[in-house]
């Protein structure tokens, strides 16, 4: 394991980490990971999913579903964060990805700085804690590999975008794109999509 990263904040039986995926994007779900790690079972090179090769990212994502005692995986898409914004349904996500766990965690450990209580369980909101605590770096891995792979199911129906490469991102292909064909039904329309300057055309079905 990495020797940053720590196996525990605190001393509880079952420590659940959550992270989401996708909060900076255009378009598409935000996607969040709640993991139980068995600490009898370690998993080597767990890191922050950002600073992680595609092909590690992979691996590592079926070490943590073979050895975690417990994992989640909640989504919420483009829709709802429309109607109830991108903070309120990472919270959300996080929620749901906690609703799947088939153990009922002691505690649990937040990426970022903002969350709302669920079952008036004990947490603690860790700035990059990504990077920091084993279960949420192990989260972080679930959710970005499950959202990467909605994103590129999303691609084959409307490939003009470069899902399959930006994963909704606001990149310059990407903006490019909208700008020449419009923004899909998968799109965020309460963000930015382009320069306040440019008019997007209507939906592209």
């Amino acid at each position: 394991m990495n020797p940053l990263i720590l196996q525990y904040q605190k001393d509880f039986q079952h420590e659940a980490g959550c992270d989401e995926a996708g909060r900076g994007c255009l378009a598409g779900p935000v996607v969040a990971a709640a993991v139980i790690l068995d600490p009898s079972k370690p998993i080597a090179a767990l890191n922050d999913s950002k600073q992680l090769s595609l092909k590690k990212r992979l691996s590592l994502r079926e070490e943590i579903l073979e050895k975690a005692l417990a994992f989640g995986i909640g989504v919420v898409d483009h829709q709802q964060i429309d109607q109830i914004n991108i903070l309120n349904a990472s919270i959300l996500a996080m929620h749901k990805a906690l609703q799947q766990l088939s153990i009922t965690p002691g505690f649990i450990l937040v990426d970022g700085n903002r969350f709302k209580p669920y079952e008036q369980i004990p947490h603690a909101c860790m700035v990059k804690g990504d990077a920091r605590f084993a279960s949420i770096a192990a989260a972080s891995i679930l959710a970005k590999t499950q959202r990467d792979k909605l994103m590129n199911d999303l691609h084959a129906k409307h490939s003009a975008y470069g899902w399959n490469r930006n994963q909704g991102y606001p990149t310059k292909e990407h903006r490019a794109a909208i700008a020449s064909k419009g923004p899909s039904p998968y799109h965020r329309m309460t963000f930015q999509l382009l320069a306040r300057d440019v008019q997007p055309k209507l939906f592209n079905d």
